[in-house]
């Protein structure tokens, strides 16, 4: 695996990095820690990803903050990531407006703590003229529900099924707007894609590390990049392929 990242060119960069954050758990008992400080340590990372993605030039970056499925979770679990999420909000807003980054939530955002929707939409309202980078935040999230979500946005609609097209499709997803991910990370050595982002992925790289979450670094990001790279990136037509 190379770890020299070129940034020579615009395509040397993908423009849409999605990341799946996972290894907070683990990188906590491995140290003998609460799950609490495997969060906070988690949340740590994030802000050195968000710094460094934007300072490769990176346009949107996704970051797989928390699953419908993981309202299973024990309840004050549950209760302290919302806090910590909340928190980050409080202290990362003026950072956001200095690096010209605009915060949006891809997901169920009503279904969220009130607390959370209130500091999200005050961050998000905040930087919605920001420009350099685009920074998701999928909270709430299912990709088959988005797809569900779609579907009947545009039954809704009445689109004809004649009228059903990618585009289409794509313009009712949280989403819209945005390219597709190029690279979609995944931390602490599972190898699947776990409900996120599924129509969005189509064509996007995958790299995999057994790197837990608080131990990916701006180190850690640019060997991802390094790799990226590397590959020659291919969409389904022969001899079609784009260096990445």
């Amino acid at each position: 695996m190379g770890d020299a990242l070129s940034s020579s060119t615009p395509a040397a960069v993908p423009a849409h990095i999605a990341i799946i954050m996972d290894g907070n758990g683990r990188w906590a008992q491995r140290r003998g820690l609460s799950r609490s400080e495997g969060h906070r340590a988690g949340t740590r990372a994030a802000k050195a990803v968000v710094i460094r993605a934007r300072e490769l030039g990176v346009r949107h970056l996704t970051l797989y903050t928390f699953s419908r499925e993981n309202w299973s979770r024990p309840k004050e679990e549950v209760g302290l990531i919302f806090d910590l999420l909340v928190e980050y909000m409080k202290g990362e807003l003026q950072n956001l407006l200095d690096q010209d980054i605009r915060l949006r939530v891809l997901g169920d955002f009503d279904g969220l703590p009130f607390i959370a929707r209130q500091s999200l939409s005050h961050v998000m309202g905040k930087t919605e003229n920001c420009r350099a980078m685009t920074l998701n935040l999928a909270l709430n999230y299912s990709g088959r529900e988005e797809i569900l979500r779609a579907c009947r946005n545009l039954v809704a609609k009445g689109v004809k099924p004649e009228d059903v097209t990618d585009q289409a499709f794509a313009a009712e997803l949280y989403t819209a707007g945005q390219p597709d991910p190029d690279l979609i990370i995944r931390t602490s050595g599972e190898l699947r894609l776990s409900n996120y982002l599924l129509f969005q992925a189509a064509y996007a790289e995958f790299y995999f590390t057994d790197t837990l979450w608080p131990d990916f670094d701006a180190g850690e990001l640019d060997r991802a990049l390094a790799e990226y790279q590397g590959r020659q990136r291919r969409f389904g037509k022969t001899g079609e392929q784009v260096t990445g």
